[in-house]
C-alpha cells in the first residue's frame, strides 16, 4: 500500500491506495479538513467512485457502510454530538480516505448577492474584524461564483479555519451571523458562503420549481447564456445542486435589490425560492432568515412610490406568511450613494438574533416593532404594533417617516406620536384619515425602535395599486 497527499481534490487529506487500485472512493469537498457537520440530526456523508464497491464510513464511534452506484455513494450517520476535532475516515475496496479535524456543530449555508458576498476587508473596522477573527471553532468554505446550464454534483472548494489569513475575503455578514452564533451557543459554526453579486432570485430556483408556477415558466421561455450568472436556474444549478444532499440547520440571504423592479412578482417568487431549497435540502422547516433592503437612493422629502418599499413589503410579506422565516430590518444602515453600506456588523448579529429566537429557543427579542392594525378617531390614525420588545422608542428626537391620505389617496408628511404602545398619526391636510404609510421609500428616514434597539419594519396599510403590481 502507498499513501500519497492530494491537496487540491480533498484538502489535506490523506488517501491510501493499494498499488493494484482500479477504483478509489472520494469524497465530495464539504467532506475535507477543518470541515464541520450538522449536530442533532442525521448526518449525510456522500461522494464518489470511479465503479460500483462497498464504502464504508466512520465517525463518533459510528460506521456506515453502502454499495456506489452510478458513480455515487451515499450514507447517514445517526445524530452527532457537538465537539471535535475528529477523525473521518471513508474507506473503499481499494483506498481509504483520512478526513482531519473535523468539527460538529451548526452549519449555515450564507446566500444571495453582493450585499451578502461583500467582504470583510471591504466593510466597516475591517481591519480590527480581521484582526480579532482568529477562532478555531468557526470554519468557512466560499462555493466557487458561476453558473451552470444543467445541476452539479461538487465544488471546487475546501473549508479553511476562520483567522486574519482566511477572512479579509470571507463574507462580512455571514461572518458576524457566524461569530455572534458562535459566541452564544458554545459550539462550533461552520459557514458555506454561496452568493453572486447583481443576481436576481430566479437564478438560485430551480427548473423544476420554475417549472411548476406558471407565472414563472416565461424565465424558462426566453433562452439566455447558461454561464450568464442571472439565467434563471443557473447558480442554484452551480452553488446551490452541488450541496446537496448535505445536512445544515437552515441559511441566511441577502438579495432583492436585483429583484426590486419585480418587486410584486417577488412576492410570490421569493417564498418559492425558499420552499424549493426546503425540498431540496429535504427539510420542510429548515430556516431561513434574510435581511430587508437597506436604504439606498437620494434622499426626498415629499412623499412617493418607489419600487425599493415595495420590494421590502414583498420581504415583510414572506416573513410573516411563510413559516419558519425572519427578516432582519436595517433601515438605520444605508448610504445614498452606495447600495453596499459598509456596516455589516448589525446585519450579521440581526440575522443572529433571529437564529437564536426562533431556533435555539433564546429568550431574545429578534424584531423591532411589526404594524398590526389600524384604527381612525376622527383625524387621527392610531397604529398597533407586536414586537413591541419592551416598548416603543423614537430614536433621537420626534418620530419621522410617517405619512397620511384621506379618501383622495394623496399621501401628506405627517406628525407621530408615541401613545403607549401605539402611534398616533396626523395631518392637517387629512381630516378623515384613511392609510397611513411608514418609509415609504427608496431611503427612508425613519427612526422608530423598540427597547430591544431594532429598527421598525417599513409598512403601508393600504392596499392600493402599486408600481410594480397590477393595475385596478
Amino acid at each position: 500500500m502507498r499513501c500519497i497527499f492530494r491537496p487540491l481534490a480533498i484538502a489535506a487529506a490523506v488517501v491510501c491506495l493499494t498499488t493494484s487500485a482500479q477504483a478509489e472512493v472520494r469524497p465530495h469537498h464539504l467532506f475535507s479538513d477543518h470541515a464541520v457537520l450538522q449536530q442533532g440530526m442525521p448526518v449525510n456523508v456522500f461522494g464518489f467512485a470511479d465503479g460500483d464497491e462497498k464504502v464504508t464510513v466512520s465517525l463518533q464511534g459510528q460506521e456506515a457502510s453502502t454499495k456506489s452506484a452510478d458513480g455515487r455513494w451515499q450514507v447517514t450517520l445517526d445524530k452527532l454530538e457537538a465537539g471535535g476535532p475528529f477523525e473521518l475516515t471513508i474507506a473503499g475496496e481499494n483506498n481509504k480516505v483520512v478526513v482531519n479535524d473535523v468539527l460538529v456543530g451548526e452549519v449555515w449555508v450564507c446566500s444571495g448577492q453582493s450585499n451578502m458576498q461583500w467582504a470583510i476587508s471591504q466593510s466597516s473596522d475591517a481591519e480590527a474584524n480581521i484582526a480579532a477573527s482568529e477562532n478555531a471553532s468557526i470554519r468557512l468554505i466560499t462555493v466557487p461564483r458561476r453558473a451552470a446550464a444543467e445541476p452539479e454534483s461538487d465544488i471546487e472548494a475546501v473549508w479553511e479555519l476562520c483567522g486574519p489569513a482566511t477572512t479579509p475575503g470571507f463574507s462580512a455578514v455571514a461572518y458576524h451571523f457566524g461569530r455572534d452564533l458562535q459566541q452564544r451557543l458554545g459550539v462550533p459554526v461552520g459557514l458555506i458562503s454561496s452568493n453572486y453579486g447583481g443576481t436576481v432570485a430566479e437564478a438560485w430556483t430551480s427548473r423544476e420549481s420554475l417549472h411548476a408556477n406558471p407565472a414563472f415558466q416565461y424565465f424558462l421561455a426566453n433562452p439566455v447564456d447558461p454561464a450568464n450568472p442571472n439565467s434563471p436556474t443557473g447558480l442554484y444549478n452551480a452553488m446551490i445542486h452541488p450541496l446537496l444532499p448535505a445536512s445544515i440547520r437552515g441559511a441566511i440571504w441577502y438579495q432583492g435589490e436585483s429583484n426590486a423592479g419585480r418587486a410584486y412578482e417577488y412576492r410570490t417568487l421569493f417564498p418559492a425560492m425558499i420552499e424549493d431549497w426546503r425540498q431540496a435540502f429535504k427539510q420542510p422547516e429548515m430556516p431561513f432568515f434574510f435581511v430587508q433592503l437597506a436604504p439606498w437612493r437620494a434622499i426626498v422629502a415629499e412623499p412617493g412610490e418607489s419600487d425599493w418599499a415595495e420590494l421590502r413589503e414583498a420581504q415583510l410579506l414572506t416573513s410573516i406568511n411563510l413559516p419558519h422565516t425572519g427578516q432582519a430590518v436595517i433601515t438605520d444602515i444605508g448610504d445614498e450613494a452606495d447600495i453596499h453600506p459598509p456596516q455589516k456588523g448589525p446585519v450579521g448579529e440581526r440575522l443572529a438574533r433571529a437564529a437564536r429566537a426562533l431556533v435555539y429557543g433564546e429568550d431574545v427579542e429578534y424584531s423591532g416593532p411589526l404594524y398590526d392594525k389600524l384604527t381612525v378617531s376622527g383625524e387621527k390614525a392610531i397604529l398597533s404594533f407586536t414586537h413591541l420588545g419592551g416598548g416603543l422608542v423614537a430614536r433621537d428626537g420626534a418620530l419621522k417617516g410617517f405619512t397620511v391620505c384621506g379618501a383622495d389617496r394623496k399621501f401628506y408628511n405627517a406628525e407621530a406620536q408615541i401613545d403607549g404602545d401605539t402611534v398616533v398619526v396626523s395631518s392637517p391636510h387629512v381630516a378623515e384619515p384613511v392609510a397611513v404609510r411608514y418609509g415609504w421609500a427608496n431611503y427612508p428616514v425613519v427612526n422608530l425602535f423598540n427597547q430591544a434597539e431594532l429598527p421598525a419594519s417599513p409598512f403601508r396599510t393600504d392596499d392600493f395599486p402599486i408600481t410594480t403590481g397590477p393595475k385596478e
